[in-house]
């Protein structure tokens, strides 16, 4: 029988210790306003002394656009609509050409990044991907370039026959400048091999953060739930984020998202935004090692995603130009950065364009 949270424990929480995965598995349980209210709180501890001591004020937000380099791919994920085998009409793989189209288009909004993944494609080389990470890295210097997941690594060195370490250094020489969380889902095997059984397994995504963490590289982590998990493997997840940190500490920010059903080949029940932001205030609890907790309006909508500033996340996110692959399931919301901007400052915060490494940009 699960024990309920005890005032001892809310006391505790309150103050910022940290919590075991018993204790988060009970915290889960509190009424919502309860859980948000610790969440809020340790959000405030872990902002303190952010931005000149002015970090309890400030929600950040970032300007860049998703890059989907090619939709091939031969993972074949239950949860995902979005990819394609190469025989399909609508497969595609990026030219040049269309990447500088998408490059100069977010420049136009301000923009300072991509965010470039892709499906596992089978037959495009190292070479292929140097190129075309030099290639925007000549051509747009200023433009980071936040890219491949670790899945993808876990693709590249089966494809390339050359060890991680070597790979992402490579990529780094030709432009790479940090590296996206996704493909994380749920850090624990036997959801994976319900869900992607073909995908990178638990122990080889945290493998390819440590490598780049090692190598100097900063990364987010995240955590797609609402499916066939349990809360409790929610909490494993977390934890094995939380020791990877204490490991390499190279994780800039945390961020989770529901599991989008339309479209798809996996049969789960989807979760609402109750869950969600149970869920997301429980991360913030939990990984105390990790200063930013993103909010994912992207699946939630403008207004859900405003509330979640309230339950431990204190940034917004991104304005997403461009969404390909969660947008394929059904979900289409948009944000500008007017949007973003009223959001934030109708809950009494202050909006602040932020980069890739949180440093503030106005």
């Amino acid at each position: 029988m699960l024990e309920p949270a005890t005032d001892e424990l809310m006391e505790e929480v309150w103050n910022g210790r940290r919590v075991t995965p018993a204790e988060a598995r009970s915290l889960y349980n509190l009424p919502l306003e309860q859980l948000g209210l610790l969440a809020d709180r340790r959000r405030q501890l872990a902002k303190a002394d952010a931005y000149e001591g002015n970090g309890n004020r400030v929600v950040t937000y970032q300007v860049d656009r998703n890059v989907n380099y090619t939709n091939v791919c031969n993972v074949y994920c239950k949860f995902c609509a979005f990819y394609r085998v190469e025989k399909d009409d609508d497969a595609y793989v990026i030219t040049h050409e269309e990447m500088d189209q998408k490059i100069e288009e977010t420049l136009a909004h301000g923009g300072t990044q991509i965010l470039m993944q892709g499906g596992h494609h089978p037959k495009l080389s190292i070479d292929w991907y140097l190129d075309l990470l030099s290639h925007i890295k000549e051509k747009y210097p200023t433009v980071n370039i936040h890219g491949f997941s670790p899945s993808e690594f876990v693709h590249f060195r089966e494809v390339f026959g050359l060890p991680l370490d070597e790979i992402i250094t490579r990529f780094v020489q030709a432009g790479l400048g940090s590296i996206p969380g996704g493909g994380g889902e749920i850090l624990v095997d036997r959801v994976r091999n319900r869900i992607s059984p073909l995908k990178a397994n638990s122990d080889q995504w945290l493998e390819v953060m440590d490598v780049a963490h090692r190598l100097g590289l900063k990364s987010s982590a995240t955590m797609m739930f609402g499916h066939v998990e349990t809360v409790e493997e929610r909490i494993e997840h977390m934890d094995r984020i939380r020791v990877q940190q204490e490991r390499s500490g190279g994780f800039t920010a945390f961020i989770s998202w529901t599991f989008q059903a339309e479209n798809t080949r996996l049969r789960a029940p989807t979760v609402g935004a109750t869950e969600y932001l149970r869920t997301q205030a429980l991360s913030r609890i939990y990984l105390d090692n990790i200063p930013n907790i993103q909010s994912s309006w992207v699946t939630q909508g403008l207004e859900i995603g405003q509330v979640a500033l309230k339950f431990g996340a204190n940034d917004l996110g991104s304005i997403m130009l461009e969404e390909n692959v969660v947008s394929q399931a059904g979900t289409t919301f948009r944000m500008t950065v007017d949007d973003m901007r009223r959001l934030i400052t109708d809950l009494g915060y202050e909006p602040r364009q932020r980069d890739n490494w949180y440093t503030l940009l106005n």
